[in-house]
């Protein structure tokens, strides 16, 4: 079940999703998604693949990460809002990422995932290695997994 939002926020998503059919909404988009943080971006975060063509919108403002690989690949999720389905990285994928992107994001929204995803039972360990395997953020992540247990 998704967590509540306002109109304008699945507005957002559909748009972006019927623009970038390859896209998938990632970081601080995800989050939110998942009703893991309380900031609400002013930005829609998109992964897409290296050599792929942003989508061009008016609005709203889209933020465009490139992965590629499994980075791209592993970890996508299909909901559907409103009638529409879009692409949205799972939890532990996202957490992972967040590290991945501590330089754009901030290390403090990162960790703040990563304790409220485990504290919450919404991730394990396993899902979290393996994701942080793929992004290759596992030597990054390692104090702040083995703080968890």
């Amino acid at each position: 079940m998704l967590p509540e939002r306002s109109v304008s926020e699945h507005e957002g998503l559909i748009q972006v999703a019927s623009r970038a059919s390859k896209g998938v909404f990632c970081l601080l988009t995800a989050l939110r998604f998942h009703d893991l943080t309380t900031q609400s971006p002013f930005e829609i975060w998109l992964a897409i693949p290296n050599k792929f063509q942003p989508p061009k919108l008016d609005y709203p403002p889209v933020r465009i990460v490139r992965f590629s690989g499994k980075a791209l690949t592993e970890g996508v999720e299909t909901h559907t809002v409103d009638g529409v389905e879009i692409r949205v990285y799972g939890l532990a994928k996202t957490v992972a990422d967040c590290f991945k992107f501590r330089n754009k994001i901030g290390l403090d929204v990162a960790l703040e995932a990563l304790r409220e995803a485990w504290h919450e039972k919404r991730v394990s360990m396993d899902e979290l290695w393996h994701y942080a395997g793929i992004c290759r953020v596992a030597n990054v992540m390692r104090p702040y997994l083995e703080s968890l247990t």
